[in-house]
């Protein structure tokens, strides 16, 4: 079971969630020392308010918190993020879903410790042990392997060790796994995987992962694995760098969906699909002006080397359709053009079928993870012309992540499609340290269960 929970405890704390309209009447309910201390420190039910209090023998007995007056699924990871080792229980949930409550418990308990030499233990929430439990726990999983891959500095965690994440899971539930590598992919026809990796430190790669029964509708994943991003020739600064060792987070966000995918057996034909590489600076590398040949057999005309990533995902997405896929997903850290759009925390996702994007919506909605609805806008494909090849592979300053998106969809040739230009990464927030976070991986996973279940 996930390390912050724990199907059941001998003695657990009690948590009394409360939004500041139920405060006053609510209040009366709770234990007096918990209102003693509550009124004491002017306890008013705004967000991340905590009030404790103990038994005689000063073990804690109930915790108060307040969600204040919005919604916010993740709340309680402000609580999670604060409370010492020890086992809790909702007593009062405040209208708050269980899974909401979990997730956002799960999100406030985890700490990225690879490195550090004295490890912690997060509070552990009980969340019993039924079929609801089990699949609160999968998830919890999940978004913490995300947040793992992509915490992890690109020294340990570059186009091999993404393969080996890959056969990792692949061999825990019986999938199969094939992988291309260096200049065979040239042969496999994969050029411009190998074109962006080719002047990284270790050789880029095709991974493929295969499993379930092939009778069923195919699930085709595909993930942005650039294990670290210099911007190549047209270098990025420093600033502009420090965190490009998260550049590899749509390959961990759908590994983390093969991974809730083949937990909870959905009966479904899993195609997964990451292209590896490093995106480095050396003799190898490729060149603004070159002109570059896909999978698909498009050119693509290179007006920026840091636009990369759009540049495997189209060998990817062409592979992917190859097959019969019912349902392709694409999950990239794309453009920074998304974070100006949108900020931080909601994920655009793009798609060019109604029904899917309002499945999308509900998926959401349900899991309380937020995503945004963009528009592939047609006129702005003019952006991409080249006067050179087929295509050119950036847009210029404006619509960035729609152009980019625009340039994926010229690969793709599927009955449904959907693609997120994720960030793959939370400023300090809760209480807790800036790091890798899953953004949309939960709505998409709700939309899949309803989907296939």
């Amino acid at each position: 079971m996930h390390k912050a929970f724990t199907a059941r405890a001998e003695h657990a704390a009690s948590i009394h969630l409360v939004r500041p309209d139920d405060w006053e009447e609510g209040s009366a309910e709770l234990p007096a020392a918990l209102k003693a201390q509550a009124k004491a420190s002017g306890f008013k039910a705004q967000a991340g308010e905590m009030a404790l209090s103990a038994g005689a023998d000063g073990t804690l007995e109930h915790v108060l918190f307040g969600l204040g007056p919005a919604y916010d699924a993740l709340a309680i990871a402000a609580l999670s993020a604060k409370l010492p080792e020890g086992d809790y229980e909702i007593t009062d949930d405040a209208g708050l879903p269980l899974a909401h409550i979990a997730a956002g418990w799960a999100d406030g308990a985890y700490r990225f410790e690879r490195y550090l030499k004295e490890k912690t233990s997060p509070p552990r929430l009980v969340i019993g042990e039924d079929e609801d439990a089990d699949a609160l726990d999968r998830e919890a999983e999940a978004v913490m392997l995300v947040r793992d891959l992509i915490n992890t500095p690109a020294e340990h965690m570059g186009p091999a060790s993404i393969e080996q994440a890959i056969r990792t899971l692949g061999e825990e539930h019986g999938a199969e796994i094939a992988v291309t590598a260096g200049d065979d992919l040239l042969e496999a026809n994969y050029p411009m995987v190998h074109a962006v990796g080719r002047a990284g430190p270790e050789a880029p790669r095709f991974i493929e992962l295969s499993w379930g029964n092939p009778d069923h509708p195919e699930l085709a994943l595909v993930g942005k694995g650039v294990a670290f991003d210099t911007g190549g020739l047209n270098l990025k600064p420093g600033n502009g760098m420090r965190l490009m060792k998260k550049d590899m987070g749509g390959s961990a966000h759908v590994i983390a969906l093969a991974k809730l995918v083949m937990s909870s057996k959905l009966p479904v034909r899993l195609k997964l699909y990451v292209p590896a590489v490093e995106n480095a600076i050396g003799t190898h590398a490729f060149r603004p002006g070159d002109v570059l040949s896909t999978r698909k057999g498009l050119t693509v005309e290179i007006d920026n080397t840091d636009a990369e990533g759009r540049l495997i995902l189209c060998d990817a997405l062409t592979r992917a359709c190859e097959g019969t896929p019912d349902l392709l997903i694409d999950f990239a850290t794309l453009t920074g053009a998304a974070r100006v759009a949108l900020g931080p925390d909601l994920a655009p996702y793009y798609t060019d079928d109604g029904d899917l994007a309002d499945a999308i919506w509900a998926g959401s909605t349900v899991s309380g993870d937020p995503v945004w609805r963009m528009p592939l806008w047609e006129p702005y494909k003019a952006m991409l012309k080249s006067d050179i090849a087929d295509i050119q592979n950036a847009g210029g300053r404006f619509a960035g992540s729609i152009t980019a998106a625009i340039y994926l969809q010229q690969f793709v040739d599927a009955q449904r499609w959907v693609h997120l230009d994720v960030w793959g990464w939370r400023q300090a927030k809760y209480g807790r340290p800036e790091g890798g976070a899953a953004c949309g991986l939960r709505a998409m996973w709700a939309m899949l269960r309803t989907r296939y279940a």
